[in-house]
Parts: structure tokens; C-alpha cells; sequence
């Protein structure tokens, strides 16, 4: 049998907003549009929020007139890409397959691990404990024989629970839970279940496939198997990006060359930290070019695979020079870093100069996860 856990981070985007600005610690916080304007949509709330009727999705003009004394953020997304990278390192340290099915939730097989960790939900509450004083963020975690059943256990006790369900007892602890519980059922297919009499998980298990089939289609029969107990087991790991890609469009059209390789440094830091999160090196350089008439120009050039700023920098830089030929202002800039392979540890194990290089890019690329990207960067020369 397998053991699946499911981890899903508690008021994700609240949480990293907290961490980024701890006075908003005790308030009720949402992320999303903006009040004022009343566009937009809640991303997240807290669950101070919540108490006044707010969630996910609600138009923000409504929460506003729910809690119009709350906190309203517009969200920082690199942030929060930043952290889900960060808690995805430290699940990797532990499971032999990680699979992140959004960016605050994670699917992590812990079958076969019990010899070296113990009991499931032992060990749950030490990946819990990791995460909240490493990264100061909340999670909770379900854990059960398939991913639908862990994902349904990791929402029983939040915020920051674990609810363990042991083999053979998965139909048992669904079947009190109200059908809004599962997964997939939302606005359109619950009024119909609800109309037909259906309240619990149980019931759904104890109705026939063929009835059930007659009223939703196909995802009948997939609601049934849901409802009892029964899952997906496969872990689809994330595929490798062939790829880094950062561009930027400027404002107003730009001639001062100077300045144009500035911006391209910029993009070149952000593509190589890219690269050394997740332990890859570069062999492609190409650069875009548009110009103010929409003229595009692209050039790449191979080189001995890397993830050095500087060497990229240099290759990047020479391409825009030799192709910034014309008296016309430049609208677009972009770099893009292709053929990545990965990097492995034992070429940090010599002492020589590329390697201390080497490490200190590492260093800085930990400073910046724990502090943000800003906190430190390099000169074009360095």
C-alpha cells in the first residue's frame, strides 16, 4: 500500500505578506484586487478575514463591504514563488518524489520511508515543525493510501493540523463529511447532488455508479470511487523547463546604450537565479531585440555550460552589441538561456578559483531565498 502525504500551506499568500510585514500579524488580511476601484478578486484572506464571511474568489468589491476595515494587499507574486521553491527544497531533503500540484500545495510519497523516519505522522509533525521555523509559514498535512483522500485530510484540521487516515479506513473518515468536501464538486455540481439528497461523502458511496453516472456523465463514476475512498496514486514530477526566459518592455523607447546593458544585467541576475534554484547550467545564450517600429531581432550563441552571471552577461552583451546596428530606440529587451542540464555537487569538491566562484554564487543565491532578490547584487564587472 501506499502512503501519500498531501501538504497544503495555510493562507499561503496571507502568510508570506505576514512574514514580509509583521504588523499585519492578528489582522484579517486579503490579497487581491483593489478596494477602492472594487475590481478585482480575493487571492487569499486570512483567517481573521474569513470570520466576517470572506474567501477565495469573492469579488473584492463585496469583501470590502463585508470587512472594510481589513488590510488590503495587492500580493507580491514573486515573493510567494520565492517561498514555494523554498519549502519545496526542504521537502526534497526528505521524500524521493515530490510533486507540486500548485504553488502552495504538495504531493510527497512516503512509501517505504517508515524504516527511516518512523511513523507517518510522526514525521508529519517534524516536516511541519522544519517549515514553520525555517520559513515562519503554517501547513497542514493529510496523509492516507492515495492523493484524493490525502488532499481531503489535509483541509480536517486547519490550520497547521495533520489528520493521518490508516489504511483500510479511508471510506470510514470520509463518510460524515458534507459532499462540498470533495474535490471537483463546486457551484455547478453541488446544487444538483443536494437537490437529489445527497449531504454526505456517505451518501455518495452508497449510491449506485449507474445513477450516478445518469445524473454527472463520466465524473459520476469518478465521484463514486472518490467517495469511496479510492484514488490516483501516480506522482507526476514537474518536467524539466528546456528553457529561462526574462524580458522587459520599457516605458518610453531607449538609444542609451548604457542603460540598455544595465537593464539586460538585471535580467541576466534574475535568469541565473533561476538556474541555480533549481540546479541547472546553461549552454545558450540568446538575446531579443524590438525596436520602436516592432522590428525583432534575435541571435544566440552556445558556450560551455554554465550559470554564472558574468560569463552569461558577456556572451548576452556582445550579441546586443553587434546587434544594435540601427538609429532607431529599442521597446523590448529579453534574455533566454536554453539547453539546461544539470548541475552536480561534486564539482564544488576542488579547490580552484571558478569553484570558490562557484560557491559564492550559491551563497548569494541563499541570501537572496531567505531575504529577498533585491537584498544583494553583483556588479556587471564582478
Amino acid at each position: 500500500m501506499k502512503t501519500i502525504f498531501h501538504l497544503d500551506m495555510d493562507a499561503f499568500f496571507v502568510s508570506v505578506e505576514r512574514n514580509l510585514n509583521p504588523l499585519l500579524e492578528g489582522k484579517p488580511v486579503i490579497v487581491g484586487g483593489n478596494p477602492k476601484s472594487g475590481r478585482g478578486v480575493v487571492a487569499a484572506c486570512s483567517y481573521e478575514a474569513r470570520a466576517y464571511g470572506l474567501h477565495s474568489a469573492m469579488p473584492i468589491k463585496t469583501a470590502y463591504r463585508l470587512c472594510p476595515h481589513g488590510e488590503y494587499i495587492r500580493g507580491h507574486g514573486k515573493e510567494y514563488s520565492r517561498y514555494s521553491k523554498a519549502v519545496k527544497r526542504i521537502l526534497e531533503k526528505y521524500f524521493p518524489t515530490v510533486e507540486r500540484a500548485s504553488i502552495d500545495e504538495f504531493y510527497l510519497d512516503f512509501t517505504g520511508c517508515e524504516k527511516m523516519y518512523g511513523h507517518p505522522e510522526e514525521f508529519a509533525k517534524k516536516i511541519q515543525t522544519e517549515i514553520g521555523r525555517e520559513l515562519h509559514l503554517p501547513c497542514s498535512i493529510g496523509i492516507s493510501s492515495n492523493k484524493s483522500v490525502s488532499k481531503i485530510a489535509s483541509d480536517y484540521k486547519k490550520p497547521n493540523g495533520i489528520t493521518f487516515v490508516p489504511h483500510g479506513k479511508e471510506k470510514e473518515f470520509l463518510a460524515p463529511l458534507p459532499i462540498e468536501k470533495v474535490p471537483g464538486i463546486g457551484k455547478a455540481t453541488f446544487p444538483i447532488l443536494r437537490a437529489r439528497g445527497f449531504k454526505t461523502v456517505g451518501d455518495i458511496a452508497n449510491a449506485s455508479q449507474d445513477y450516478l453516472t445518469t445524473l454527472l456523465g463520466k465524473y459520476g463514476i469518478a465521484l463514486w470511487e472518490k467517495a469511496n475512498g479510492e484514488g490516483s496514486t501516480h506522482f507526476s514530477t514537474e518536467h524539466e523547463r528546456k528553457s529561462i526566459s526574462k524580458e522587459t518592455t520599457f516605458g518610453e523607447d531607449l538609444v542609451n546604450k548604457d542603460k540598455i546593458e544595465s537593464i539586460l544585467f538585471e535580467l541576466v541576475e534574475e535568469a541565473c537565479q533561476l538556474l541555480r534554484n533549481e540546479n541547472w547550467q546553461t549552454s545558450t545564450v540568446s538575446i531579443k531585440l524590438r525596436y520602436s517600429d516592432f522590428v525583432t531581432w534575435t541571435r544566440s550563441k552556445s558556450l560551455p555550460a554554465t550559470d554564472d552571471d558574468k560569463t552569461v552577461y558577456n556572451v548576452a552583451v556582445d550579441l546586443f552589441r553587434k546587434a544594435y546596428t540601427r538609429r532607431v530606440g529599442i521597446r523590448l529587451i529579453g534574455i533566454h538561456l536554453s539547453k539546461l542540464e544539470h548541475f552536480t555537487e561534486q564539482e564544488l569538491l576542488f579547490e580552484d578559483e571558478e569553484t570558490i566562484r562557484k560557491r559564492m554564487l550559491r551563497a548569494v543565491m541563499k541570501i537572496r531565498d531567505k531575504f529577498g532578490f533585491d537584498v544583494i547584487h553583483m556588479g556587471r564587472n564582478e
